[in-house]
């Protein structure tokens, strides 16, 4: 028993987290708010009630006043006839009337006051319900500027966060292009040194062996231009010099 009744207790908070978190208090504020003005509604509806009663009772009332008089002026007429009899009764059914209106009066007085009540309740209702839509709006303002706040702070948490992970990125990029660098450098020093093959030179040995031969030629070639100058500078040189001697 112990057990179940701490699960039972553990499902149960579980599932009030659960609601706390699907619930938005905006809509609890409204519906609040609806429930109030139903039941401001249904009060009015009483109050309109019992006016309408009232206003029956006045109608009434009003009728058996006209009923009296229209049987006070019969027995007047039945007195000046003669007519002592008729006289009597309509001086019998008028005092019947008037009774009937002494307890129509007496409910009218009743449902006066009940609407009297209930109209104030009702104006105190209103205000009270004017009020909470008054906080309730107040409420749900603050609430959206909270949340609005809070999917701000996260985004911003973001962007830090991603701005962090792209500083990263940034660096392994910057590393691996000095190293990719200092890679094509090191073959070119390689290549430069014969450590490496060419791969653009030519694989054909012939073709490597005339190469080489044209090379030297081209070499031989230049240097005897080289020497030529130079022994015709030094000829021209000393011609100059003897004839100056002479």
């Amino acid at each position: 028993m112990g057990l179940m009744r701490r699960l039972s207790m553990v499902f149960r908070s579980k599932a009030s987290r659960a609601l706390d978190r699907a619930e938005d208090p905006r809509e609890t504020l409204d519906y609040s708010y609806e429930r109030q003005l139903d039941m401001l509604q249904k009060v009015k509806r009483g109050v309109a009630d019992v006016a309408t009663s009232r206003k029956r009772v006045e109608l009434q009332m009003q009728q058996l006043s006209r009923s009296q008089e229209k049987l006070d002026g019969q027995a007047r007429q039945a007195v000046a006839a003669g007519r002592e009899d008729l006289a009597r009764e309509a001086l019998t059914r008028k005092a019947a009337i008037g009774q009937q209106l002494s307890g129509l009066q007496a409910q009218h007085e009743q449902l006066q006051g009940e609407e009297t009540k209930l109209t104030m309740a009702t104006q105190r209702l209103q205000s009270k319900v004017d009020a909470f839509r008054t906080r309730k709006e107040t409420i749900k303002a603050t609430y959206t500027a909270a949340e609005a706040q809070t999917r701000i702070g996260e985004a911003v948490s973001g962007i830090s966060e991603e701005m962090g992970d792209v500083g990263l990125a940034v660096e392994r990029a910057e590393n691996k292009t000095l190293e990719l660098q200092s890679r094509a450098g090191a073959v070119d020093e390689l290549m430069a040194s014969g450590a490496l093959d060419d791969v653009t030179a030519s694989s054909d040995p012939i073709q490597a062996e005339l190469d080489r031969v044209t090379a030297d030629n081209s070499v031989d070639t230049e240097l005897a231009r080289l020497k030529g100058e130079l022994g015709a500078g030094e000829g021209r040189s000393a011609i100059e010099t003897g004839g100056e001697e002479r």
